[in-house]
């Protein structure tokens, strides 16, 4: 992926300073994170250049912080942007640009403090069939739409780990299918169970586009034909919009961990599938510790 980051009108610095946006954005995995450093990363060294390009030090980047928080920028988005900002001046500093001692000074600004949870958006199980059945099963097309949906519903599975999925992955354990040594986000390994209904849905898909190996899941064109091996995640999200235009993939991958977590199952055991480094994550992920069903309002005797 090309990085287009602008520092100092001095062609030296620019070059310098795109090396190091390069080697920042590589550092992270998922497409959507480096596409949101490039943005942060271009967007600060701008503004630096329009400062006139002081010292680099803490109280620039708090400057600029504030700056962000005053324009209405939410507090996700601001501390994106700081840990580009950090990541790209501790590279600087291994790379003799800054001192030392600025990179631990900007290590050391704060993030900003988020209040409250976003519980995100899941399906009911009803709502979850309905969205499993509304492809049209009778087209190529809708067969691949299906069998993507169930994965994402049924497996947990981020988008780009759907869109990478091979036939090697899919293997027999314990005596059931499993997604067999995926590797996610960190570069976390992990093997993920699936249910009977999603790999009947990718049989049946994959038997009537006749592929046996390679990736699952293939473009298809306007006439209804494969016309290239593999898919991106950007192209899976757009599989869910189609049929759920409120919906995003990863609100398919929520409803996985809601639906099994009332279902019954452990909180380590979804954990695991959806490859959380912590129970905690996972708890927040669920809101776990908050009761939508049998909430306390349910419970005031009140009646109008």
């Amino acid at each position: 992926m090309q990085t287009e980051i602008i520092q100092t009108n001095e062609t030296t610095d620019h070059e310098a300073f795109q090396a190091i946006a390069q080697i920042v954005v590589s550092s992270v995995e998922s497409i959507s994170t480096k596409k949101a450093y490039i943005r942060g990363l271009t967007d600060f060294l701008r503004w630096y250049d329009r400062r006139g390009r002081p010292r680099l030090i803490k109280a620039i980047v708090q400057e600029y912080k504030a700056e962000l928080t005053a324009a209405g920028m939410g507090a996700a988005s601001i501390n994106q942007r700081l840990s580009a900002i950090k990541k790209f001046v501790r590279e600087c500093a291994d790379n003799d640009l800054v001192d030392e001692s600025v990179s631990r000074g900007i290590d050391r600004v704060k993030s900003i403090r988020q209040l409250g949870r976003r519980l995100g958006n899941w399906l009911t199980r009803d709502e979850a069939e309905d969205l499993l059945n509304a492809p049209d099963a009778s087209s190529l097309k809708g067969l691949r739409d299906q069998a993507i949906l169930a994965i994402l519903i049924g497996t947990g599975l981020r988008r780009e780990e759907c869109a990478s999925l091979t036939f090697d992955h899919l293997q027999q354990r314990d005596g059931r299918w499993v997604i067999l040594d995926l590797v996610g986000k960190g570069n976390r390994k992990r093997s993920v169970p699936i249910p009977s209904w999603s790999k009947a849905a990718i049989d049946r898909w994959t038997s009537a586009a006749g592929l046996t190996d390679g990736r699952l899941f293939w473009s298809i064109n306007r006439g209804g034909h494969l016309v290239s091996e593999g898919m991106t995640g950007k192209s899976v999200y757009r599989v869910v919009k189609e049929y759920a235009s409120t919906l995003g993939a990863h609100d398919c991958r929520r409803t996985f961990a809601k639906l099994s977590y009332k279902g019954g199952a452990g909180i380590e055991q979804i954990q695991k599938s959806l490859g959380h480094s912590s129970i905690q994550t996972t708890e927040r992920y669920i809101g776990a510790d908050q009761d939508l069903t049998d909430a306390p309002c349910d419970h005031l005797g009140i009646r109008l």
